[in-house]
């Protein structure tokens, strides 16, 4: 075979890192935990803002999820069970089909998938019960199982120390610009996905995939 042949038909496996909410699902948390609220109860959209304002102590493993949802639910106004509170957490997501399609066609291409999320133990495990195709992601970086969030440095750099990456081979997909900028600090291959524009990160990923 030529040499010219052989160099098109070498493959490179590229390192993708993905943020979950809002790129491969997207969310609403207020919509789930209306439903907690009786109708008696006043100003239900202050109740669960201050519900939301505490969340990053859930997602990085500062409070237990019991004590979470007991607190959430007195904030809430609510007499719902724990099990009832947990299922509501749960139930926020739809599925963001046009990007599942692009995950699909990069794990069958043989390229690296790995997940990177600010997230909490009661969508974890459950999360990955619940969408099987989380299966084509190889590595997870979890928050809440390392205590850190984005977009602190620390959790990118906890990604490349512990699967030995190499920063500039990263190629981070993200909707939050916060996120997005620490990825940038670190030489990482950044993309501000827009889940109204998705055709648009469609052809961001051709052109990233058509280079070595």
């Amino acid at each position: 075979m030529p040499r010219g042949d052989k160099a098109k038909s070498a493959f490179y496996p590229k390192t993708f890192l993905f943020d979950i909410g809002r790129v491969l699902l997207n969310f609403d948390f207020e919509s789930s935990l209306t439903k907690l609220i009786p109708e008696s109860i006043g100003n239900p959209k202050e109740r669960i803002q201050r519900v939301l304002e505490q969340k990053d102590t859930l997602e990085t493993g500062l409070i237990d999820p019991i004590n979470y949802a007991n607190w959430a639910l007195q904030t809430l106004g609510s007499n719902a069970p724990l099990n009832q509170f947990y299922h509501t957490w749960q139930q926020i997501f739809t599925v963001n089909e046009p990007m599942w399609r692009c995950v699909r066609q990069l794990a069958y291409k043989g390229h690296s998938l790995m997940l990177i999320s600010n997230i909490s133990a009661i969508h974890c495990p459950w999360i990955f019960t619940a969408y099987p195709e989380f299966s084509y992601f190889g590595h997870k970086v979890l928050s809440f199982e390392i205590g850190m969030l984005k977009p602190e440095l620390a959790i990118y750099q906890y990604a490349i120390n512990t699967y030995q990456l190499d920063p500039a081979s990263i190629i981070y997909i993200d909707d939050q610009p916060q996120n997005i900028a620490s990825g940038e600090k670190l030489g990482f291959q950044c993309w501000q996905y827009d889940l109204n524009h998705h055709q648009v990160f469609e052809i961001w990923l051709e052109k990233i995939l058509a280079t070595d």
